[in-house]
Parts: structure tokens; C-alpha cells; sequence
């Protein structure tokens, strides 16, 4: 296996990089502080192509790899992480299930509109009693005629108060015995009725992008709506899962590179005792981990990315990726704080934004600890 960018995936990986600098950095902390993303961010990230990046040319998409879409999302998020998710969920979690499950017509239905920006994506798995054990969960969708009504509260849903398309699960089998194969998904628009989006999350870290809870009260969702076969909802929730942890393995290590880089230019700006503190060994050792940790992550990434595009088994590898790089971002992102000394303390100083970010990528799309679980039982069956 080649970790070699081709031509094309460094045009790709600079062009990102090239927006991330001029648009995104500039604005991070007013995204920050004011809790919301301007839509004319989202615009210009559509006209790159980065709202449609695995979607193909002929659904309104660029049809790029997962890997592109790994390097897109590392320059993203080494600029701003409430972008960064908002766009791996875009992509990973809302298009490509409709792609890789969806009828031609939900295809040709959807997927235009949201690589275009018009639409945004959500996926609404998690609820307030299942979040690790996602098959627990008790929203229910009754079968009535032509539609299905959706009753039940969804919790924590990234892109919640912009999306107007959400990948939903819900219980079609109520039966003890059909746990895991009683789960079907669907494809729901905001405007239905029944469909009520709560109030925006006070969160600590990714502030800019969109939380909610989602409240079903009698929502009918037409049959046709229904994404894959009745019962496979779990199948395809775990299956999406795979690719939205290599975008947040890619969050993650995004985050790290901007603490890298702020160290770095801290350190060598910063002096104590008439020199700079990067001259002092425990600086430079913070830095050389920093960076060797960064390039590790980089590599976990590109193969499960890869993997993934190749049509492989990668859930193994991609909850390496995303449990390594999550642990890794957290333990750097303190460390940068640290290198800055006081000033690291205060929001003056965007490592301080770094360290709040950093965190939930140990939680959502998989704890630490259910990554080390889906490893071991990989390694032990």
C-alpha cells in the first residue's frame, strides 16, 4: 500500500489548505464565539466541491475518494473544527449512506440538493436513552398505510438546526427479540410535519457547529422513504459509522496540526532567560511528539481511507484511526496550552479554542472506549 499522493490529491490537499488559510482561519474565533457558521462559508465550501466530494458527477458531485475527502478534512479542521464536523457529517454520514443504499430514486431525489449546498445533511442515531449501545434505541416508526409514523426524541444531532435532510433510525419491530434486527432507517425533511428541531446545545468545544435534539410527534414519512430493507437500519448505521470515524480521526489530527503550528510559532517568538523557548529541551521534546504523533495519525488515516475506497473490510482500521488520533489531539491539545504558558489560558490565544475542540472527538461517532472494544473484538474473534 502506497501513502504516495498522487498529483491529484496534492492539488486537492492544497487547494483545502489554500481556502482553510484565507477564508476560515480569519473568522474561526468569531465562529467560535458566535456559535454559528455563515452560510456563505457553506456556499463557497459548495463551490469547491468539498459538500459533494464522494458523491459522483452524475448526482451533482465531484466523485473523489474517501482519501480526498481525508485531506480535505485535515485542512479544514487544522482551521476550524465546527466546520470540519459540519462537513464530515455532510458528506460521510448524511450522502453517503443515500449512495450506498438509497434507491436510484432517493438518489436522484437528494443528492443533487445537497452537493450543491442547497440542502444539508444530518444523521439522527443517538438518543437520550441509547448512545454506546445503539441498538437500544425506542423510537418507534409504525407502518400506516403508504407511511410510516415516526414517534420518539433524537438527541445530539450535529448539523441539527441547518440540516434539512436527516438519516434517521427508528424501531419498526417493538419485539425484545428483534433488538438488532428491528431498526430500519429513513430518509426525513425537516419541513414534514410532526418534525419539531429543539433548541441549539451550549456545548464546551466545536460551538460553531449546529447541536439539537430532534422531537418526532406523529411525523409520517412516506414508505418510499424507507433507505435500504425494513430492518437493516443497524447494518447501515454501523457500516456509515466506518467512514464518519475516519472524518473525525481526520477532525482530530486537523486540530493537532493547529496546535503544532502554534506552538511552533510561540516557541520561537516567546523568550524566557534571553532566549527563545524553543531552545529549551522540554519545549522541543512537546514539539518533536507533537509532530511525530500528527504523522502517525496522517498514516492511520490514509489507510483506512484508502481501505475504504477499495471496498476492504476497514472497521478495524478505521477505529484505529479515530482512536488514535482522538487521544493523541487531547493530549497535544494540552500540551500547546502548556507551551503558551498563561496566555494558553485565555481565548486571546486560539489554542485555547483547540483544547475545548479537541475533546468530543474522544465521545461522538464511537467513544475511546468503544473504539478499543471494536479493535479487541477484531483481533479476538
Amino acid at each position: 500500500m502506497s501513502f504516495t499522493l498522487t498529483p491529484e490529491e496534492v492539488l486537492i490537499q492544497q487547494t483545502a489548505r489554500e481556502f482553510a488559510d484565507k477564508e476560515l482561519a480569519p473568522i474561526a474565533s468569531s465562529i467560535d464565539k458566535q456559535g454559528e457558521i455563515p452560510r456563505t462559508v457553506l456556499d463557497k465550501m459548495a463551490t469547491l466541491g468539498f459538500l459533494g466530494m464522494l458523491t459522483p458527477e452524475s448526482y451533482g458531485g465531484v466523485g473523489l475518494t474517501n482519501l480526498a475527502l481525508a485531506l480535505v478534512q485535515l485542512e479544514i479542521n487544522r482551521a476550524c473544527a465546527s466546520t470540519g464536523v459540519t462537513m464530515s457529517v455532510h458528506n460521510s454520514l448524511c450522502q453517503s449512506p443515500i449512495l450506498k443504499f438509497g434507491s436510484e430514486e432517493q438518489k436522484q431525489k437528494y443528492l443533487p440538493r445537497l452537493t450543491k449546498g442547497e440542502w444539508i445533511g444530518a444523521y439522527s442515531l443517538t438518543e437520550p436513552v441509547s448512545g454506546t449501545d445503539a441498538a437500544a434505541l425506542i423510537t418507534t416508526a409504525t407502518r400506516e398505510g403508504d407511511d410510516y409514523v415516526i414517534r420518539g426524541t433524537k438527541n445530539f444531532v450535529t448539523n441539527g438546526g441547518i440540516a434539512d435532510v436527516f438519516i434517521l433510525f427508528a424501531r419498526t419491530d417493538t419485539r425484545p427479540e428483534a433488538k438488532q434486527t428491528g431498526i430500519t432507517a429513513f430518509i426525513v425533511e425537516r419541513s414534514w410535519k410532526g418534525l419539531t428541531v429543539g433548541k441549539p446545545e451550549k456545548k464546551m468545544g466545536i460551538r460553531g457547529s449546529s447541536t439539537t435534539t430532534l422531537f418526532f410527534d406523529g411525523c409520517r414519512v412516506p414508505a418510499a422513504n424507507v433507505l435500504g430493507k425494513v430492518g437493516d437500519g443497524l447494518k447501515i448505521a454501523l457500516s456509515t459509522l466506518d467512514g464518519g470515524r475516519i472524518g473525525i480521526a481526520s477532525q482530530a489530527t486537523g486540530i493537532a496540526m493547529a496546535c503544532l503550528d502554534a506552538s511552533v510559532k510561540y516557541a520561537k517568538e516567546r523568550k524566557q532567560f534571553d532566549r527563545p523557548i524553543g531552545d529549551f529541551q522540554a519545549i522541543q521534546w512537546k514539539i518533536a511528539e507533537m509532530a511525530t504523533d500528527i504523522d502517525a495519525a496522517k498514516l492511520l488515516i490514509y489507510r483506512a481511507a484508502r481501505m475504504r475506497d477499495s471496498g476492504e473490510p476497514h472497521t478495524k482500521e478505521a477505529s484505529m484511526a479515530k482512536l488514535f488520533a482522538s487521544t493523541m489531539a487531547n493530549r497535544h491539545a494540552n500540551q500547546a496550552v502548556q507551551i503558551h504558558g498563561g496566555v494558553g489560558y485565555i481565548k486571546d490565544f486560539p489554542v485555547e479554542r483547540y483544547f475545548r475542540d479537541a475533546k468530543i472527538t474522544e465521545i461522538y461517532e464511537g467513544t475511546s472506549e468503544v473504539q478499543r472494544i471494536v479493535v479487541a473484538r477484531s483481533l479476538l474473534k
